[in-house]
């Protein structure tokens, strides 16, 4: 519209003396700067959402963090310092604010651990672009800048990194507990980390070729009964779920040794899909009918008692008759279980689960399992399946006082889980405490130099970026920051003391080594890898386009689209000069 007006303008003014060359030359200014305007306005405006998700969550960074109250829709409180707890809580408009969000997400279903820190760092990355973005750099070559320092910190990450021995329970311990140090649960010593490297070892598979399967969500429950005390917590050498046997009276609650056989198919009469009619013509044909379902029944439970079982659990329902059957054989039957409760014991006891009785084979009888009871918790009861010869399934169970205490202990052991299923798919140690982030910030400034052309200064930024961790634990230490960054940067310099960092609790430079605090290959190199390709993707974006329909008043047409004549264009209104 704009070069339109121009061009009517100067058409009017001297027709002869316009070319298209010069016409499309004064279009592509007039564009370009306003693609420009609107590209910087939305920057700016993504990297001030992203800041303010990176200043809300800041403060929970680090052993000293402060803690969030949060009230949920529902009304319920929850007391935390998880950065990915807080985070899916908020509930942010604006769209660069919730693509952050999904960042701490995605961090914490990779790896479980640094989803404040991979925040922090995006953030962090955004705001050192700003000046960048003002001074007309294009996007696209500060996003070259960044993806050539995350490759160049990946590359410190290997080379200072150290190999651990999984094996080695004292030094997998002080891991684990380094790595959750951080959080609420620390207080209580040794037992988190305690509780997940017992849960982790005894699910671990080996795959070969130095591969170890470790899948802590389908084979590690976690149980949270409230009463007792939270030392009373511990991990169990198989499996407990919230049942109780179908006949209390009549059925034996404790067994030891028990042949144990899963079922996935109902052990009653089978209802019709839909409705069903059945003619009866005498009176005789009903007793005729209710033998057929008898008979059914029987001949299903004779085929399972055949292999002389002692437990039989099925994920369907189980009929009252199947229930004599099996109580007048002496043999318990628990129905109606989880489908992954019963893939956990099938792991435990090393039974195979079975769809239909008449394909039961001795093959897939459990007998992995020391003992089977059901005991009486609080108010409920809870069956059993322990003492199992070879578990590849657990269930860790969970006492304390009250169930807020509960719920932020879990949180802390569902992170000390992942920290010890890292470790023993990576076995890779680097210093805690900022001092990996100050040895990748040194050695980026130093290859800073050595870079040609425009994209040396977003590189340069990149580096410094690195420093907003190390910062933050200072911050949350409460230290004087400038002298501690200024120390520790005087250390890191020449590259040398890539474990020289920040004690979390006093707030003291120390080694790493010797404090033992570490972190986990694993986590580090995704926290620069999620952080530096989401700050990138969100630099990329140079507009907002709404897809949501604005809703009309009732009762109202639509406006129609108004389409503009070629005769309007001479208008001299349109366009002011």
């Amino acid at each position: 519209m704009e070069i339109k007006g121009r061009f009517h303008r100067e058409c009017k003014k001297d027709f002869g003396k316009i070319t298209f060359l010069q016409l499309r030359e004064a279009g592509g200014i007039v564009y370009d700067s306003l693609n420009r305007e609107s590209g910087s306005r939305v920057h700016h405006a993504n990297i001030q959402a992203s800041k303010a998700v990176a200043d809300i969550i800041r403060t929970t960074l680090g052993p000293r963090s402060m803690l969030k109250m949060l009230l949920d829709a529902s009304g319920g409180i929850v007391v935390t310092n998880d950065g990915n707890a807080i985070l899916r809580e908020l509930d942010l408009a604006h769209p660069a604010a919730k693509s952050m969000i999904e960042l701490s997400r995605t961090q914490d279903e990779e790896v479980g651990d640094g989803t404040t820190s991979v925040i922090v760092l995006a953030g962090e990355m955004l705001h050192v672009a700003e000046a960048f973005i003002d001074k007309s750099f294009h996007p696209t070559v500060i996003c070259r800048a960044y993806s050539k320092a995350l490759e160049d910190a990946i590359a410190v990450l290997d080379k200072i990194a150290m190999p651990i021995d999984v094996n080695d329970r004292v030094t997998m311990m002080e891991l684990v507990k380094s790595c959750i140090g951080t959080k609420f649960t620390s207080q209580f010593g040794d037992l988190i980390a305690n509780l997940a490297l017992d849960a982790t070892t005894t699910i671990g598979v080996d795959l070969g070729q130095g591969l170890r399967e470790v899948d802590i969500k389908k084979y590690i429950k976690v149980e949270k009964v409230p009463g007792g005390q939270l030392e009373d917590s511990k991990v169990l050498k198989g499996v407990m779920f919230n049942k109780d046997v179908v006949a209390p009276g009549k059925m034996r609650r404790k067994i030891i040794n028990p042949r144990i056989i899963l079922l996935d198919c109902p052990l009653e009469y089978k209802k019709g899909e839909n409705q069903t009619n059945a003619e009866l013509v005498r009176e005789e044909d009903w007793a005729v009918l209710l033998k057929m379902e008898e008979e059914y029944i029987e001949s299903i439970c004779l085929q399972i008692l055949k292999f002389k079982p002692d437990l039989v659990i099925t994920e369907k329902g189980l009929s009252d008759l199947a229930c004599h059957y099996f109580s007048k054989a002496g043999v318990s039957a628990i129905r109606r279980l989880r489908k992954t409760d019963n893939n956990r014991i099938a792991k435990a006891c090393g039974a195979t689960i079975v769809n239909r009785p008449d394909e039961l084979q001795e093959s897939d009888v459990g007998t992995g399992a020391g003992l089977f009871e059901v005991k009486k918790i609080g108010d409920e009861f809870f069956a059993f399946v322990d003492n199992c010869k070879y578990p590849k399934a657990c269930t860790v169970l969970l006492r304390g006082a009250s169930k807020d205490l509960l719920n932020e202990v879990e949180r802390n052991l569902q992170d000390a889980l992942s920290v010890a299923r890292n470790i023993l798919k990576n076995p890779k140690l680097l210093p805690g405490g900022g001092a990996t982030e100050l040895t990748v910030s040194a050695t980026l400034k130093q290859k800073s130099q050595s870079i040609e052309g425009i994209e040396k200064w977003p590189y340069e930024a990149a580096a410094i970026a690195f420093e907003a961790i190390p910062r933050t634990l200072a911050q949350n230490c409460g230290v004087n920051v400038i002298r501690t960054m200024t120390a520790l940067q005087g250390k890191h310099a020449n590259g040398e003391n890539s474990w020289i960092g920040i004690d979390g609790n006093t707030g003291a430079i120390s080694d790493m080594r010797e404090q033992k605090i570490w972190d986990a290959y694993n986590v580090k190199a995704q926290t620069f890898k999620t952080a530096i390709e989401a700050a990138s993707m969100l630099l990329r974006i140079d507009d907002i386009v709404s897809g949501i329909k604005k809703k009309q008043a009732p009762g109202s047409t639509p406006s129609k689209p108004t389409i503009e004549q070629e005769g309007e264009a001479d208008n001299e209104q349109m366009i002011p000069e």
